[in-house]
């Protein structure tokens, strides 16, 4: 007969935004349970997932207090300048200012911020990683794999059941586990979205000399695309196209995706080699019509899946982790019920409008730049000059991309919960 084991918080999903809210839940004092159906090692194989992040500096700092940022520094590759372009062929973004040009410097907010870049990037697997050394090292218990097959809400507990049977408690539930999110199907959470019939092809590349932690931004009438400064002289790759072009990309030869890509990058960086294997992945809107049901709340892609073209997703879920767990902390600490609506509504106003508005931002942003419609190409053009040229809106955008603005979580600040 299996026994029902008691905890805090249970957290379905051990991917990186349930990894870090696990991490910020412990520090604070909770126990907490990670529930995954595939095995924790898994996640750190290179072909699991290839994208890299750009890690906001805020939520570095976060990283930093959770312990898990001296492991990230080696790996992390500072975005010191970003520079945009918008055009209708293929070619490299440092080509001679146009009225459709847009230049971010960290220097130019770095009063603000101590010197910090506008942001750093990191791949992926080296993120997970990180973070799974940090877990094993606090002692969290990991359940992994483990599938859940039920969730059950009681007037007091919620009870989560395993599909090996086991069965787990805890005043709350957090769905951590990804678009497709369990605990948000048994909340009852509906989603709105839709898909943009655009796919995001990652790859890393080697550089022929050192890219200047500068990051180019191109926009294309297919979707942007990107190159993302790495360490080691390496930069990923984010190729927005079509769904139809990117499945051909995907199993095109190496010489043809290696010819195709030499057409993105045109010959302002020298001698571009793909290194490792390249991906394709689907981009879609998905929103959660709420971030918390009976005993359970949402954070990461389980609350909103967006669109990659400003880079901010997993910030987004990072600063639900925090918010979250500071709330549930704090909610402990005064002897309250953590699972009640009362403490999880707390969470739910701190986060919903925040959310809300990145992801109408980033969908009208996507729209607006992934089409050929010349009134609609001259209106972003005057607009992106404007900007450019404008100096406290492109400082105000800075800081905005940096996660330095609004009410942030102790850990943004880089203060322990």
């Amino acid at each position: 007969m299996n026994t029902t084991e008691r905890h805090d918080v249970i957290i379905a999903g051990a991917g990186m935004a349930g990894a870090t809210f696990a991490l910020a839940a412990a520090q604070g004092g909770l126990k907490v349970v990670l529930v995954d159906p595939q095995p924790f090692s898994l996640q750190l194989e290179p072909t699991f997932d290839g994208r890299s992040t750009a890690i906001a500096f805020s939520t570095f700092r976060m990283l930093d207090a959770l312990g898990v940022g001296a492991g990230l520094r080696p790996h992390a590759c500072r975005m010191d300048r970003i520079l945009v372009t918008d055009g209708r062929r293929p070619g490299p973004a440092s080509s001679a200012a146009s009225p459709a040009w847009l230049r971010f410097d960290a220097d130019e907010i770095g009063d603000r911020t101590n010197g910090e870049p506008l942001g750093y990037m990191v791949e992926n697997r080296r993120i997970r990683a990180a973070l799974s050394e940090a877990v094993i090292a606090a002692s969290i218990e990991v359940r992994a794999p483990a599938a859940v097959a039920s969730v059950e809400v009681g007037p007091a507990t919620t009870t989560v059941t395993l599909a090996d049977g086991s069965r787990l408690q805890a005043p709350v539930v957090v769905g951590a586990e990804g678009r497709g999110s369990l605990v948000r199907q048994a909340a009852g959470i509906d989603t709105v979205g839709w898909s943009y019939g655009q796919s995001g092809v990652v790859a890393t590349v080697s550089l022929g000399r050192d890219h200047g932690n500068v990051a180019h931004e191109h926009f294309l009438p297919a979707g942007p695309f990107a190159i993302l400064p790495l360490t080691e002289q390496r930069a990923s790759l984010v190729w927005t196209e079509t769904t139809r072009r990117a499945e051909a990309l995907r199993t095109a030869s190496d010489a043809a995706f290696q010819s195709h890509l030499m057409r993105r990058f045109g010959d302002f960086l020298e001698d571009v080699t793909v290194v490792g294997p390249r991906f394709v992945y689907p981009l879609s809107l998905q929103l959660a019509e709420a971030l918390t049901g009976p005993r359970a709340a949402l954070i990461g892609d389980a609350a909103h899946a967006v669109h990659p073209v400003a880079g901010q997703g997993l910030n987004m879920g990072l600063k639900d982790a925090a918010a979250l767990a500071e709330v549930l902390i704090e909610a402990m600490r005064l002897g309250e019920d953590i699972g009640s609506e009362t403490v999880l509504d707390r969470y739910a106003r701190w986060r919903r409008f925040d959310n809300a508005v990145l992801a109408a931002g980033f969908d009208a942003f996507v729209r607006l730049f992934s089409n050929d419609i010349a009134p609609v190409r001259l209106a972003r053009d005057l607009g992106i000059a404007a900007v450019n040229r404008i100096g406290p809106l492109r400082r105000a955008f800075m800081q905005e991309a940096g996660g330095a603005n609004g009410d942030l979580p102790r850990l943004l600040r880089g203060e322990a919960v």
